[in-house]
C-alpha cells in the first residue's frame, strides 16, 4: 500500500472509495438536500408580509398557508438535527477508516481538522456571495471544535457525553417555556421587537455589495457566534449521536440495530411533528395566540425547536429502514429513483452549492428579482425543480464515474496532491 505523506505525518489511504459506502447515509443526504432547499424558500419571499416570528409570510393563498403549516410541522429546525447528525457520523466514519488503515489517530484527526476549516473558509466565501443563511461554516467551525474534544473518546465516554449535552439542551429549552406559563400562558409565536429573519438574507437588497455585507455579518455570526454557543446551550448533542453511531455502525448494519432504528424512527417523528403543531396551527390562525401576552412569546418556537431533533434522529431512522429493504429486494426495471438520491448525497456539497447558484441570481432583489412574485406554494414548486435538477446532474455524474466539483476540491485540500 502507497503510503502518502501530509504535513502532519503519514497518511495510510485517502478518501472513501465507492465500494466502501453505506447506502442509507447517501440517500438520507440526496433527500437532506431536498429538506434544505425547501427550508430556505421562505427567506427568499422578501416582498412577503411577515408575522412576530420573521420566519414564514402570514399572506397568501389557502395554499401557500397549507404549504407553510407543513413547513413549520415538518421542516422547519428538523433539518438541522438531520444534518449535523450526518455530519457527525460521516466524521466518525473518515476517522475510523483512516486509523483501521493504519494512520494514526493523531493524524487522522489533523486531517479532519484540515476538512473543518476549509469548511469554515468556504462556508464565508458562500455567504458573502449568495447565501446568508449558508451551514457549511457553522458546521464546519462546530466540528472542528468538537473533533478536538470528543474525536478520539471512547463509546462510553461519548454516550455519557450525549447525557450531559441532552441535559444541557433541555434545561436551556425549558427555561422560556417554564417562564411563559409562570407569567401567565401561551403567548405571541417569535419575537415581535426582534429583527425579522428574512432581513439577515438580504434578498431583498437591490445592491449586491450592500447584501453581500449583510450576507458577511450574517455568516460571520453564525460561524463564529452560533457555532462555539451550542456548546453552551447542548445544540451539539445530535452531532455526538452521529459519533456514537458511527462507531456502533448503525446505518452500515442496520440488520443489528433494528428495534433502535423502529422505535427512533416511529418515536422521533411523531414527536417532532406534535411538538411543531401548536406553532403551525397558531401560524395559520388555528390556534388563537393573544399578540399582548409578549412575556410567553418563546413558548412554542422553544417547543418546536427543541422537539426537531426527535424529528430529525426519526427521518435518519427512517431512511435507513427504507435503505435496508431496497437492498433486500431485486432488482426491477424503472426510474433509478434510489440510485440517483444517492448519487446526490454523494455530491451533497456540489449539490448544495448548485441550489445557491439557481436561487440567489434569480430571487433576490439584487438580481431578476422573482422572489417578489412568488408565494410559498409556487416558490416550494421552484425549490423542488432546482432539487431535482441538481439530482439530475448528479446521477449524470454518477453514471460517467465522476465526483462532484466541489467534492474534488475538498478532497484535493484535504488529502493533497497524491488523493
Amino acid at each position: 500500500m502507497t503510503v502518502e505523506t501530509t504535513t502532519e505525518g503519514p497518511l495510510r489511504r485517502g478518501a472513501v472509495r465507492g465500494d466502501e459506502r453505506a447506502l442509507a447515509p447517501d440517500v438520507a443526504r440526496g433527500l437532506m438536500l431536498l429538506l434544505i432547499v425547501l427550508s430556505n424558500t421562505a427567506y427568499h419571499l422578501w416582498a412577503a408580509r411577515r408575522g412576530p416570528s420573521g420566519w414564514h409570510p402570514v399572506d397568501g393563498s389557502p395554499l401557500d398557508q397549507a404549504v407553510q403549516f407543513t413547513m413549520i410541522v415538518v421542516l422547519d429546525m428538523r433539518i438541522y438535527p438531520l444534518f449535523a447528525f450526518l455530519f457527525g457520523y460521516g466524521m466518525m466514519q473518515l476517522f475510523l477508516r483512516q486509523t483501521a488503515a493504519g494512520t494514526t489517530e493523531r493524524d487522522a484527526a489533523a486531517i479532519l481538522r484540515r476538512r473543518s476549516m476549509w469548511l469554515v473558509a468556504l462556508g464565508l466565501a458562500h455567504a458573502i456571495l449568495l447565501m446568508a443563511g449558508d451551514i457549511l461554516g457553522y458546521y464546519g467551525m462546530l466540528s472542528l471544535l468538537l473533533g478536538w474534544l470528543f474525536l478520539r473518546r471512547s463509546e462510553r465516554a461519548l454516550k455519557w457525553w450525549v447525557l450531559i449535552a441532552s441535559v444541557q439542551l433541555v434545561l436551556v429549552t425549558a427555561g422560556p417555556v417554564l417562564y411563559a406559563v409562570l407569567d401567565g400562558g401561551l403567548g405571541a409565536i417569535g419575537d415581535p421587537g426582534a429583527e425579522p429573519g428574512y432581513v439577515l438574507y438580504a434578498s431583498g437588497e437591490e445592491n449586491w455589495f450592500e447584501a453581500a455585507g449583510t450576507r458577511l455579518s450574517t455568516g460571520l455570526l453564525l460561524t463564529f457566534g452560533a457555532a462555539p454557543l451550542s456548546l453552551v446551550l447542548g445544540g451539539y448533542v445530535i452531532f455526538l449521536l452521529g459519533f456514537w453511531a458511527a462507531r456502533l455502525r448503525v446505518l452500515e448494519e442496520p440488520d443489528r440495530h433494528l428495534p433502535l432504528l423502529r422505535g427512533t424512527a416511529v418515536l422521533g417523528i411523531a414527536v417532532g411533528w406534535l411538538g411543531a403543531l401548536p406553532a403551525a396551527l397558531a401560524h395559520v390562525g388555528v390556534l388563537h395566540v393573544p399578540d399582548a401576552a409578549q412575556s410567553e412569546s418563546g413558548a412554542l418556537t422553544a417547543l418546536r425547536d427543541v422537539t426537531g431533533n426527535a424529528a430529525g434522529l426519526g427521518y435518519v431512522a427512517a431512511v435507513a429502514l427504507f435503505a435496508r429493504w431496497w437492498a433486500s429486494r431485486p432488482p426491477r426495471s424503472g426510474l433509478p429513483v434510489v440510485p440517483a438520491l444517492a448519487a446526490a448525497g454523494k455530491r451533497s456539497l456540489s449539490c448544495y452549492l448548485t441550489h445557491s447558484l439557481l436561487f440567489a441570481p434569480v430571487l433576490a432583489a439584487w438580481g431578476l428579482g422573482l422572489g417578489e412574485h412568488l408565494g410559498s406554494a409556487s416558490m416550494a414548486l421552484f425549490g423542488t425543480g432546482v432539487w431535482l435538477l441538481t439530482v439530475a446532474g448528479a446521477y449524470a455524474l454518477e453514471r460517467r464515474g465522476r465526483r462532484g466539483p466541489a467534492e474534488a476540491v475538498l478532497r484535493r485540500l484535504m488529502y493533497g496532491r497524491a488523493a
